[in-house]
């Protein structure tokens, strides 16, 4: 009898509708994927989800995927989670840190001495500038002009103290990460073909994508907002997981919150709870210019070393003919 080659681990649902996929029973995993495939579902009809506060909201996310883990696959072709720093859950929609106001509540405890602070979605904070209207001054014209000045850009959550005077906030901008392959309809559906009472290991190969949720999203929106933060005297709190701030290159930090201009709270998951709950950990401060720099991924290799690898490229291209 041949032996069962095992493939290379994949990663697959970690939490699916707020509930944790190693934990679901198979009717329960059925049932999701049943729903998660029907191509009728409109914002009236889906899910409520769990982690958004106040409670009693919708899921955003037609597939309900709240977060993703790493799973090797075991000889019977079934799947077991990757525990450990390898391992561990990987939130894909922004609304998995809501849970309880936990992130909030530490934010503001932090950066606003208050752990219940109030919380504003969405307010603009870049404007187009001032376009001058353009020959005879008509109504069209002035129509125009006014469009022009229309706001663009908005700071995602500004959070406050109740009771301070004058007005005391910080920024906050919550990050989760993306992922490349192929798309989980396909995963859905290996769902409801599996038999057996154990964990199918993903039928394709997916990943985090934080390239694209680092450098390509999150750095553009601190390059844009942390300057004039600090002009203002205001901080930038990032809400990220542990898989996600891991990713980032290493950052020099500073020692004291006045003196940053970034306050990273990284979250862990709590596991062993049910629900999985979250964990905050205390920020890591960093200016904004290091902040880029692990965004990137890195400092800037030296001249010499630039240099080098020219020089190598242009050898091998010319061994090989090109």
């Amino acid at each position: 009898m041949a032996l069962h080659r095992k493939k290379a681990p994949r990663f697959g649902i970690g939490e699916w509708f707020g509930q944790s996929f190693v934990r679901m029973n198979v009717e329960t995993r059925k049932n999701f994927a049943n729903q998660a495939l029907k191509h009728n579902i409109t914002k009236d009809t889906r899910a409520l989800c769990p982690f958004k506060m106040p409670t009693g909201r919708k899921c955003t996310k037609k597939g309900g995927v709240c977060s993703l883990r790493p799973y090797r696959e075991t000889t019977d072709g079934a799947a077991e989670p990757i525990l450990g720093e390898l391992g561990g859950l990987v939130a894909v929609c922004p609304h998995r840190f809501k849970q309880d106001d936990v992130a909030n509540r530490k934010v503001g405890q932090v950066l606003l001495g208050t752990e219940n602070p109030k919380t504003v979605y969405e307010v603009r904070f870049l404007q187009r500038k001032r376009v001058p209207i353009v020959g005879e001054k008509t109504e069209e014209n002035e129509e125009r002009a006014e469009e022009a000045k229309e706001d663009v850009g908005n700071i995602d959550c500004v959070l406050l103290h109740p009771d301070a005077e004058p007005m005391h906030w910080c920024a906050l901008e919550i990050q989760a990460v993306y992922f490349s392959g192929k798309a989980m309809t396909g995963l859905f559906r290996h769902i409801l073909q599996f038999s057996g009472d154990k964990i199918p290991f993903p039928e394709k190969a997916r990943r985090p994508d934080y390239r694209s949720s680092g450098p390509k999203r999150l750095m553009p929106q601190l390059q844009i907002k942390v300057p004039t933060l600090r002009r203002w005297g205001k901080k930038m709190a990032v809400v990220v997981d542990r898989a996600f701030y891991r990713s980032l290159g290493r950052m020099e930090t500073v020692s004291n919150i006045s003196n940053c201009d970034i306050a990273w709270f990284v979250i862990d998951y709590n596991e062993s709870t049910n629900p999985v709950t979250l964990v905050v950990s205390e920020p890591e401060k960093q200016t904004l210019e290091r902040a880029v720099e692990g965004l990137t991924g890195g400092t800037p290799v030296t001249l010499p070393e630039f240099e080098r690898k020219i020089t190598e490229k242009l050898l091998a291209s010319t061994s090989h003919g090109r």
